[in-house]
């Protein structure tokens, strides 16, 4: 008689070992039975006593609705027959069907809802980190005194941090677990997102938000490979699509925030003049609370059982299991049902015992570094398996598929707003007012100069007292025994002008606004300095109006995604959005107004998100568990190297032409979306 607890070891073309489901298998070789534990094994709960099964009756019998017993085991049937006939099951594929089998009779229910909102907010942090810059920026840059190629290096190198994050946490994911990277690269985003409200510096500002940025980039390919070892087949696109509405929650989030934080510039508190706290540090500390919360979240949550099989860590995954199917059977009025899974026996892998072996001797931190450079290795390898011949032509279709939307998408998300405040500035110079060759004698000026161009004009013994002058220009000007006291400007300059025994009292008309002037017998007292006193409201409200809408726009595009993705297949909702995303962008030829290119760019945003929620659930569902992540992560590094290079790109080109940017995001759109085309349908494929 055969050992109830025997070992078969299941070998993977890679070398990694695979334990089976223990005894007690029925006819389908599974270590759990088909519904409730027989009597003669006297494992009913307490919770059955005094039950008699024969005597109950199924409610949808009358109706001829089948039990959902039977439904499971026709499905589980019919993916038996779809083998062709006398080709042999791998260890891996029996692995796999083991898995599923169980997560169906755990069901979906409450464990996986709560889980779904811990990863939301964790995709709504990542989704917040992306706006931060952008809306803190016309304050920071005030505050920070930053010049136009710190303003942009700032922009970038959030996206380089969070491209580093996706590489890192994604190998990781794979070696250390879901649950405790996610909980590190999220604390590691906390942090330094802390910190950088309170930098009073630009190093350490810029520094602070790379490593934040190096946190949050983890979130987008943990959450998603973590999410999905919890789903059953039949849950996994329409549910990893619902998933995607949080990012769309974190842009809301974050345009009402910033719209109620930072109203204007000036709200906050200063200690001297080392320290300054304004508003726009309040809203960076306001932006964290999702990773909080999730991280407070992820605390209650457990690893991946899928994970802990994989890495010989049975006991765990079985007791995990357990709960998952106790807490969804309880919460659905049924808590008679029994987990009836027996063993789950998984060998150590050759990784593990080579880690061990390696590092079981030497000081603590000989032990460490052992690990460490081992781990690197690993994760190395792993990276390198993506180009395997089994994984070669997925990997590529789908890195150009990633990068191409990347490309436009992050290109349009910075040429859109771009072209508003283009637009708009080009609106506000064509209201200039010219005055050419005037001469003023003797006048005090009491009200505010604004968008004005002064020629060869003459001012003597005029007063400027108490004003604002805000894109105010003397060119080839004559100033006579003037007085400019109580001075605020905007983009105010001097060219060209002759000053003569002119004062300049509690002003902020510095040197730098005197350009090729000369000075004759003229005195500045009390004159203050600082880029911080411009007093330009920046926060237009078409800023946040304009991240509003598009945030809110992506909602139609997750309905229709999370609604069709399994009825049309990952494959059509990928490449019909990204080709309907390239003849929105054609339309921008069009395009001449401000509401025109708003409008286009919620369009443009709608059509889009159906693309990247299918591009998200197919990059779960191509490649295996031990190298889930580690994909997600390289290929969402991929993206941000595209957010990079589009973003630089769009951006140059604003004021200048619109068709280069038109035209590169329509030929990327295009290109992905074709290729998108050739990708296998992953609908009725259990997960790996």
């Amino acid at each position: 008689m055969a050992d109830p607890y025997q070992n078969n070891i299941y070998q993977q073309g890679g070398g990694d070992s695979y334990g089976t489901y223990g005894e007690g298998v029925g006819q389908d070789g599974y270590g759990y039975q088909a519904d409730y534990p027989s009597q003669e094994e006297d494992a009913a709960s307490d919770a059955t006593e005094g039950h008699d099964e024969e005597d109950q009756m199924y409610e949808g019998e009358y109706q001829g609705i089948p039990h959902p017993d039977e439904v499971k085991a026709a499905q589980r049937a019919a993916r038996a027959k779809s083998r062709p006939t006398g080709s042999s099951v791998s260890e891996l594929e029996e692995l796999s069907e083991q898995y599923e089998d169980i997560m169906e009779d755990c069901g979906h229910g409450r464990f996986q809802w709560t889980l779904f909102v811990v990863l939301g907010l964790a995709l709504m942090a990542d989704s917040v980190e992306c706006f931060v810059v952008a809306f803190v920026l016309p304050s920071a840059e005030k505050d920070l005194c930053l010049s136009n190629a710190e303003k942009g290096m700032l922009g970038l190198v959030v996206f380089l941090g969070m491209m580093v994050g996706a590489f890192l946490w994604g190998g990781l994911a794979d070696k250390l677990g879901r649950r405790r990277c996610l909980i590190m690269a999220l604390g590691l985003n906390c942090i330094f997102a802390f910190l950088s409200s309170f930098a009073q510096g630009y190093g350490f500002f810029l520094f602070f938000r790379l490593l934040s940025g190096i946190g949050i980039g983890g979130t987008v390919p943990i959450v998603y490979s973590y999410f999905s070892e919890f789903l059953q087949m039949e849950k996994r696109g329409e549910h990893l699509s619902w998933l995607c509405m949080f990012w769309m929650i974190g842009g809301i989030y974050a345009s009402f925030t910033a719209w109620g934080v930072i109203p204007r510039y000036g709200w906050g508190f200063s200690m001297g003049t080392e320290f300054q706290f304004h508003s726009w540090r309040v809203f960076v500390l306001v932006a964290v609370l999702p990773a909080v919360a999730s991280l407070v979240g992820l605390t209650f949550m457990p690893e991946s059982p899928r994970f802990l099989l994989e890495n010989a860590k049975h006991d765990e995954a079985w007791m995990i299991l357990k709960q998952v199917h106790d807490t969804n059977w309880r919460c659905k009025g049924q808590p008679e049902k029994v987990f009836t899974v027996t063993h789950i026996k998984a060998p150590k892998t050759a990784e593990d015992e080579f880690i061990e072996i390696q590092s079981a001797t030497g000081t603590p931190v000989q032990r460490w570094a052992v690990r460490s450079f081992t781990l690197c290795k690993l994760v190395l390898r792993n990276v390198a398996s993506l180009l395997s011949a089994e994984l070669r032509f997925a990997t590529l279709f789908m890195a150009v598929i990633w990068f191409c939307m990347a490309f436009s998408y992050y290109g349009l998300s910075v040429w859109f707003p771009d072209m508003v405040k283009h637009l708009q500035y080009e609106e506000y110079e064509s209201k200039v007012k010219m005055f050419h060759r005037e001469r003023v004698e003797n006048f005090h000026f009491n009200f505010s100069l604004e968008n004005q161009v002064h020629k060869e004009g003459e001012y003597v013994r005029d007063k400027f007292i108490g004003i604002e002058m805000k894109s105010v220009r003397f060119q080839d000007s004559l100033f006579e025994d003037c007085l400019f006291e109580d001075i605020r400007s905007t983009d105010t300059v001097f060219e060209n002008c002759t000053i003569r025994t002119t004062v300049f009292y509690n002003t902020d008309l510095w040197e730098e606004k005197f350009i090729d002037c000369r000075m004759e017998n003229t005195t500045f007292e009390h004159n203050k300095h600082g880029c911080h006193l411009d007093t330009v409201e920046e926060n237009d409200v078409l800023i946040y109006l304009v991240s509003f809408l598009g945030s809110l726009a992506v909602l139609p595009g997750n309905i229709i995604s999370a609604l069709f993705v399994e009825k049309l297949g990952r494959v059509k909702i990928i490449g019909g959005s990204m080709l309907i995303s390239a003849c929105c962008s054609f339309f921008l030829f069009l395009s001449f107004s401000q509401s025109a290119i708003i409008a286009l760019q919620c369009l443009f945003c709608g059509v889009s998100a159906a693309a990247w929620n299918g591009i998200e659930v197919v990059t779960v569902e191509l490649y295996p568990a031990s190298k889930r992540a580690t994909a997600f992560g390289v290929l969402n590094a991929l993206c941000k190297l595209a957010a990079v290079l589009s973003s630089s790109i769009f951006a140059s080109f604003i004021g200048i032409t619109k068709v280069v940017p038109i035209l590169l995001a329509f030929a990327a759109l295009v290109c992905g979306g074709l290729v998108a085309l050739r990708l296998p349908d992953t609908r009725q494929k259990i997960l790996q």
